[in-house]
């Protein structure tokens, strides 16, 4: 892997392959694609790879996206540097324990029957290392896309500093504020959620402080939800907070961050906090997730709220699908890429927006009585096996991942 060398300054460089965006979506691609002997160009705006052990970015991998990671030959890495979290549990802030679910009833489903919990960073980092190997493979680090130019014969982009890159096919995966999404013009609807949420991480250990608690935890309250779940290094609490400046400052100090966590399990002493922030959530896809040669997948193709922690899987997912369509188009099936188009941006409209949403109602549902019946029905699901599987299959992506979702599975 050559780092930073893209060719002459002032210059265009050619590839066959280039790929926007050096996150868990981009690195998945680019490995694929080097792995078959293409020669791939990464892109990556930033201008090292991330460090911060406290980064509260994404943590989740679900059953399908570990077959993936696996298939390349990274998942027995990734597996050391994550945590195996095999039951998640539905609470209720005044009830306790609604639904336990236990992964293990999958096993005939995928070699993986459970979530793997492990910060996207690691992934990166794994991926980066694998690509070191591979003289096909530049990674330009600290390169930004200032513009792209789709045609028949290939993509070319302008990039920041001076100088151009051309290739036959590119992957935009460069986030939600997507410069190769902009450069093609292509639309990004949907909406911003009213509340925004505040991470917390913490090193304390929920385990002990709440007898019987699964690794990952969905609370429903109709003042204050929240999601509880372990990672290799911390727990981390997500919360929703009300819109504005105000509150957004009074989220974000000591005092009120000591008061959440309190909330869940109260100790005699502050909760000692490794990390917080907040952001904003959104649930948007392209209008389109090709324009040519250039396919989108991640960040840039669709964001959802966390509620579930499908989007990192389902932009690794179109990842995987964007790099099977690329040389089935280089064997000679041209169709390939329109089927990625639209079968991702079908997963993307149809299932992750959906299911993200529906998980965001039913934390936040105010209704005394629809709240006792969506504990009943999730009560219900947990003690019937069949229902249970479905459910899984459903909540973990297996479901339809090897069809509907486009994957090459």
């Amino acid at each position: 892997m050559n780092l930073g060398s893209i060719g002459p300054r002032g210059g265009t460089a050619d590839y066959d392959v280039a790929v926007a965006g050096f996150g868990p979506v981009g690195a998945t691609a680019a490995l694929t694609l080097a792995r078959a002997g293409l020669r791939v160009v990464v892109l990556e705006r930033e201008r090292r790879l991330s460090d911060d052990p406290s980064e509260s970015r994404a943590s989740t991998f679900h059953p399908p996206t570990l077959e993936i990671l696996d298939d390349l030959g990274v998942a027995g890495d990734l597996h050391e540097v994550g945590l195996v979290s095999d039951t998640y549990q539905y609470r209720d802030r005044r009830e306790g324990l609604v639904a336990h679910f236990d992964l293990s009833s999958i096993a005939g489903d995928t070699r993986f029957p459970y979530r793997l919990q492990s910060e996207q960073r690691n992934l990166v980092e794994i991926i980066a290392a694998e690509l070191r190997a591979m003289p096909n493979v530049t990674v330009a680090m600290g390169t930004r896309v200032t513009g792209v130019e789709a045609g028949p014969d290939g993509a070319e982009f302008t990039v920041e500093p001076g100088g151009r890159v051309r290739a036959r096919w590119a992957i935009g995966a460069d986030g939600a504020r997507s410069d190769v999404r902009a450069g093609l013009g292509i639309e990004f609807t949907g909406m911003t959620y009213p509340e925004q949420f505040l991470v917390v991480s913490t090193t304390e250990d929920f385990a002990k402080l709440v007898p019987g608690i699964a690794s990952v935890n969905y609370i429903s309250d109709p003042v204050e939800w929240l999601v509880l779940l372990r990672t290799p290094l911390h727990w981390r609490a997500l919360f929703p907070i009300p819109p504005g400046a105000d509150a957004e400052a009074e989220a974000q100090a000591p005092a009120e961050i000591q008061r959440r966590l309190q909330s869940i399990a109260p100790l005699d002493r502050d909760y000692d906090v490794a990390h917080s922030r907040i952001y904003r959530v959104h649930q948007r896809v392209a209008e389109r997730f090709r324009d040519g040669p250039v396919l989108l997948a991640g960040d840039a193709a669709h964001i959802n709220n966390p509620l579930g922690g499908l989007g990192m899987n389902s932009g690794i997912h179109d990842a995987a699908a964007a790099a099977a369509a690329i040389l089935a188009a280089e064997d000679g099936d041209r169709r390939a890429v329109d089927g990625y188009a639209e079968t991702r941006r079908a997963v993307a409209r149809d299932y992750v927006r959906v299911v993200t949403h529906q998980n965001w109602e039913s934390l936040k549902e105010q209704d005394p009585g629809e709240r006792a019946r969506h504990a009943a029905r999730m009560r219900a699901i947990a003690a019937d096996p069949v229902r249970a599987r479905e459910h899984l299959l459903r909540a973990t992506m297996l479901a339809g991942s090897r069809t509907a979702t486009g994957t090459p599975r």
